[in-house]
């Protein structure tokens, strides 16, 4: 059981990147961190032992989001150790581009798995078993807003989680639980950067008014707030967290 009466996050896809930054920040805000991760077993457990080190407390949890039997078992696992669940992160999601007309079967139905399946599995779990005056983060993404070419099947899959989450805010009536959405703009991590020209990368920085890429540490910034003492009052929003950008 969880003894020091610290409350629960569950942070999903939380080895690498923004997920990362989250599991770091919560932490550091005095929450028991359970950091989900699909593959990265090794990335996982080095950032359980950095909160550790720091003083946190954090446990690592194998699931592929997609999965429900596990997502229910992170559930059951973070229930077990610490008495139940304050907070989820729903922030495991992929992002593989192509136009609409060049996108094969396997692009579309693993974003549709991983970013809409996935962020439904968990909210599905956290909709029956979060604690009262529990929080609820989904990510979004500003790209919905901008439009771009080739990111049309990413696009679809966030803007559905968009709608799950402004159902939800209502469907939560009684229990004192929030649920909210974080749209980065472009962020640099590897899920960002991968693929693309210093040039493309240079001009997506200069995009907004800030003209600078987002880093990890701005959003989970953003999710402190939402997760926090402060942020009781949002609900049912889409805070884009861009720069200005759109």
């Amino acid at each position: 059981m969880n003894t020091d009466d610290r409350k629960v996050a569950i942070v999903t896809g939380a080895s690498r990147g923004i997920g990362a930054a989250v599991a770091e920040r919560l932490a550091r805000d005095g929450f028991v961190v359970v950091v989900n991760y699909a593959g990265g077993a090794a990335e996982a457990e080095a950032l359980v032992r950095k909160i550790e080190a720091a003083g946190g407390r954090a446990v690592a949890a194998q699931a592929d989001v997609s999965d429900p039997a596990a997502v229910r078992r992170v559930f059951d696992s973070a229930e077990a150790a610490f008495g139940g669940v304050d907070v989820l992160v729903n922030n495991a999601g992929i992002m593989k581009l192509a136009a609409i007309a060049e996108a094969d079967d396997a692009l579309f139905d693993s974003h549709v798995a991983v970013n809409l399946k996935g962020t439904f599995n968990a909210l599905r779990e956290a909709g029956k078993r979060l604690r009262e005056g529990g929080r609820i983060i989904n990510f979004s993404t500003s790209v919905i807003g901008l439009r771009l070419e080739k990111y049309g099947v990413y696009s679809a899959t966030k803007a559905a989680v968009e709608a799950l989450t402004a159902v939800m805010s209502k469907e939560m009536r009684g229990r004192s639980i929030t649920v909210n959405a974080v749209a980065p703009g472009p962020t640099a991590t590897a899920l960002f950067l991968d693929g693309k020209s210093p040039e493309l990368i240079d001009r997506m920085a200069k995009m907004n008014p800030l003209e600078r890429l987002g880093t990890p540490e701005d959003i989970a910034a953003v999710v402190s707030f939402l997760a926090g003492p402060e942020g009781g009052w949002v609900n049912g929003q889409v805070l884009r967290a861009n720069g200005g950008m759109d």
